[in-house]
C-alpha cells in the first residue's frame, strides 16, 4: 500500500494561491463594507453581493489618484488581481483601480466635495458679501477667446459705456484649467484696485465645467476679499464656484447686468433727485420768507433787536469786571480759600477722631469690670461639675463622687466629692 503524501499548511497555501493566481486583470463588482482607511495611506474593505463576500486590499501607490471617497455601503466596480494573503490563508483581490457604480463619478466627485464644502461653512449666506453700487474697475477672469468675453464686454459697455474692465485671461477646461483660475483670482486680490470679480465660462457637459468644480477654485473664491460673482455655463447648470461666489449669476451676460447699474437709469435717478430736491429747497425758502414778512410786519423784528442789545451790554459789563480782568488773581484767592478750608477740615476730623478714642476707653473699662476673670482676682473661685463642665450655683446639686473642677483666676483643680 502506498504511503499517502503528507502536506505542511505551507504547501498546500502555495498551491491553492497557485491556482487563485490565475484570476489575473479580473472586474469585480460588489457593495463595499468594512472600509478601514490605515494611516499607512492602504486602504482594506470588504467586496459583497446578496450571497457572498471577498476581501480587498486597495495599496497607497495604486489608490493616491482616486478622485473620490470610499464609503461603506457604495456600489463599485474594481479592477485587480485575485491573490491569497498566505498569513492567514485567506484570498483577496488586490485592486489597482475602482470605478463607482451607477452614480459617475464626476457627479460623485461633485455631491461629496460640495457635502465636504458646506460643512466647513463655505457656502454659508452669512458670509457672502453685497456687490458695490458702482464699481470704478471690474475684473474678469475667463478665456481670452469665444462668445463670453464678448458677451460681458457688450453688456457692460452698453450698460456704463466708460467703465473700467480687465481681462484676466486663463484656461476654463483641462488640466491645469482650475490652478489657472485660483491664481487668477489671488492676482487681482493682491492687485488690491478691483471693486469686483466675474468669474465663468460658457456651458458645457459636467466635464467641460469640472474646472469650476476643483476643491481649489472653491477655496480661492472663499478666500477672496473682492465681492466675487460666478457666472459659469447656462441657467440650469450648477457649480461648487456658484455655491461659494458672493452672487451666482444664471449667465455671462447675466453677470455683467448684475455687477453695473444702467448708467442711463441712474442719470434718470440723479434728475430725478435734482428736481425734488430743488423743490423742496424753494418751498422751504418760501416758508421762510413768510414768517420773515410777519415778523417785520408784527413789530418783533425791533423786540428781538432790543432784545440782542440788552444781551451784548450785559455782556460787555460782564467783561469789565474784575474775574474777566485779572483772572490769575481770582484764581489764587480761591486757591487760598480752598487751602484755608482743607486746614479747618483736617482741624475738625482731628477733634472728632480724639472724641471717638475716648468714648471707646470708656467701654472697654466698663467691660473689663464685667469680665467674671476679673472677679476671681478678687479671691472668688467657679466650680464646675465633670465631665459636663457645668457651673454649680447650690450644694444641693452634687452628690457624693461627683467630680469636680475649681476654677481659680491662675489655675483650676479637680477633687471629687467626700
Amino acid at each position: 500500500m502506498q504511503t499517502p503524501k503528507i502536506l505542511t499548511v505551507s504547501e498546500i497555501t502555495k498551491q491553492i494561491k497557485g491556482l487563485i493566481q490565475q484570476f489575473e486583470g479580473v472586474w469585480i463588482e460588489g457593495e463595499v463594507s468594512n472600509f478601514v482607511p490605515h494611516s499607512s495611506g492602504h486602504m482594506y474593505f470588504s467586496l459583497k453581493d446578496e450571497k457572498s463576500v471577498i476581501r480587498a486590499a486597495f495599496f497607497k501607490n495604486a489608490n493616491q489618484h482616486l478622485k473620490f471617497k470610499i464609503q461603506d455601503g457604495m456600489k463599485v466596480v474594481v479592477h485587480g488581481n485575485v491573490d491569497l494573503y498566505e498569513k492567514s490563508g485567506q484570498y483577496q483581490v488586490i485592486v489597482d483601480n475602482m470605478e463607482p457604480k451607477g452614480l459617475g463619478m464626476l457627479q460623485l466627485r461633485f455631491e461629496q466635495l460640495k457635502e465636504q464644502l458646506k460643512k466647513e461653512g463655505l457656502f454659508d449666506q452669512a458670509r457672502k458679501r453685497k456687490l458695490p453700487i458702482l464699481p470704478k474697475k471690474i475684473g474678469v477672469i475667463t478665456s481670452p477667446t469665444g462668445a463670453v468675453i464678448r458677451d460681458i464686454l457688450n453688456v457692460l459697455q452698453r450698460r456704463f459705456p466708460n467703465i473700467h474692465v480687465v481681462l484676466n485671461p486663463v484656461k476654463v477646461q483641462g488640466d491645469g484649467a482650475a490652478e489657472e483660475v485660483a491664481e487668477a483670482i489671488k492676482y487681482m486680490n493682491e492687485d488690491g484696485s478691483f471693486d469686483v470679480l466675474i468669474v465663468g465660462r460658457g456651458g458645457g457637459s459636467l466635464e467641460d465645467l469640472w474646472a469650476f468644480n476643483e476643491e481649489v477654485v472653491a477655496r480661492a473664491i472663499f478666500s477672496s476679499k473682492i465681492p466675487v460673482v460666478s457666472a459659469v455655463g447656462h441657467e440650469i447648470d450648477f457649480t461648487i464656484a456658484d455655491f461659494v461666489a458672493d452672487l451666482r449669476a444664471p449667465t455671462p451676460s447675466a453677470a455683467a447686468e448684475l455687477v453695473i447699474a444702467n448708467k442711463t437709469d441712474l442719470i434718470e435717478k440723479i434728475r430725478a433727485y435734482e428736481v425734488r430736491l430743488t423743490n423742496d429747497l424753494t418751498n422751504k425758502y418760501q416758508t421762510y420768507k413768510e414768517k420773515l414778512d410777519w415778523i417785520r410786519k408784527s413789530g418783533l423784528a425791533m423786540g428781538l433787536k432790543r432784545t440782542l442789545e440788552i444781551f451784548k451790554e450785559r455782556i460787555s459789563n460782564a467783561a469789565k469786571s474784575p474775574a474777566f480782568l485779572r483772572p490769575k488773581e481770582k484764581i489764587s484767592q480761591l486757591k487760598q480759600e480752598v487751602d484755608e478750608y482743607e486746614s479747618k477740615l483736617a482741624i475738625t476730623i482731628g477733634h472728632f477722631l480724639e472724641n471717638r478714642r475716648n468714648e471707646i476707653k470708656v467701654l472697654q473699662g466698663k467691660v473689663e469690670s464685667l469680665n467674671p476673670l476679673k472677679i476671681l482676682e478678687r479671691g472668688y473661685s467657679v466650680t464646675l461639675k465633670l465631665p459636663e463642665k457645668k457651673i454649680i450655683k447650690s450644694a444641693s446639686e452634687l452628690k457624693k463622687n461627683d467630680e469636680i473642677e475649681v476654677k481659680f483666676a491662675n489655675g483650676t483643680i479637680n477633687a471629687m466629692i467626700k
